[in-house]
């Protein structure tokens, strides 16, 4: 059997776009890396439901915003349309296919906007800029790097690492976001990426800034978010430069992964009877600053993606006790940051 692993990037150095990559699963190897779209730095990606479209964060030559992209029957994607109304590039890209509306957080400017595709392009239909800052040096000012839905649909989370805020909007189907709770973290945690459990109620959030994990608990009745614990995600023998990246769960909901860009590995965590976290091991990730890294759709393997070493590293994954082991470590794969299927 053979996944397609599709991987966002920037644009530097060797980088011109979007690449695939093919997972052989007979012979446990990443083969036939390829250019399938050419645009500035497609830093984060999603699809639609069949893949015939899809939508990259896009920088242009005064800013930037997003692109979308029509499938062809060769695989490669032709640009449809964009939009480049933003200050700069933004971080993060999520879809609502199901009302046609695009989100993207601006980590330079602060700020989650709204997108709806028509005939006659990419428009701009809402954009919320936030306020405020923490007690870190990169918490000067707002700094919003994830905005999705919850897995009911209800909200918009948000996370701004600037403000130590998760946000919760609600959306019009006209694509306007109005605010209805805000969760603060710990000072300094920065607040990166999120991911829910299984159960549709606890939330792991990754602090970028502080290197933990915080385990929330999610209402649905108002889209809040309470804290119930966190863990770190570096060993105390870990005193250099480190910062926390991407965060994953298994669909069991047993296993929870993130990874150190600095220390340059994987955390592996077992989630417990109470939903808390548990450590269970640190997987070196044989590369340098692995910003993303993704579970194949079986779950049997762990993919991962360094930004200033250029390669791919390929892991199997034993779902029995939620461990990794080395499988390949040297894939070509420059400047990737994004890790889709």
């Amino acid at each position: 059997m053979a996944h397609t692993l599709y991987l966002g990037s920037y644009t530097k150095r060797e980088s011109k776009g979007v690449h695939q990559i093919t997972l052989d699963t007979e012979k446990h190897e990443l083969t036939d890396y390829k250019l399938i779209a050419e645009v500035d730095s497609p830093t984060y990606l999603t699809f639609n439901a069949d893949k015939s479209s899809m939508y990259t964060i896009s920088k242009e030559e005064n800013g930037g915003g997003l692109t979308a992209f029509t499938r062809q029957e060769d695989g490669q994607y032709v640009k449809r349309s964009s939009n480049a109304s933003e200050a700069s590039a933004p971080c993060y890209i999520a879809l609502d296919e199901e009302r046609g509306l695009l989100f993207t957080a601006s980590y330079h400017a602060g700020y989650v906007s709204v997108y709806k595709e028509s005939e006659d392009g990419m428009e701009l239909l809402d954009r919320v800029k936030h306020e405020g800052s923490s007690v870190h040096e990169n918490q000067d000012a707002p700094h919003v790097h994830y905005t999705d839905y919850t897995p009911d649909k209800k909200y918009l989370m948000v996370c701004d690492l600037g403000t130590d805020g998760v946000y919760s909007y609600t959306v019009s189907d006209e694509g306007k976001l109005s605010e209805v709770a805000r969760y603060q973290a710990h000072p300094g945690t920065g607040p990166r990426h999120l991911v829910f459990h299984p159960n549709g109620h606890t939330v792991y959030l990754l602090g970028e800034l502080s290197c933990e994990v915080e385990v929330l608990e999610y209402d649905e009745n108002d889209g809040s978010l309470t804290y119930q614990s966190r863990i770190s995600m570096i060993p105390e023998s870990h005193t250099t430069f480190n910062s926390g990246a991407a965060i994953r769960i298994s669909r069991d909901g047993k296993y929870v992964y993130a990874s150190n860009r600095g220390h340059d590995s994987i955390v592996v965590y077992k989630v417990e009877e109470d939903y808390s976290l548990s450590l269970i091991t640190y997987i070196p990730t044989e590369g340098k600053t692995p910003r993303d890294f993704n579970l194949s759709p079986d779950e049997a393997y762990v993919i991962v993606g360094h930004q200033d070493s250029d390669n791919l590293t390929l892991f199997s994954r034993d779902a029995e006790n939620g461990t990794l082991s080395l499988l390949q470590k040297d894939v070509h794969g420059p400047e990737c940051v994004c890790i889709k299927y």
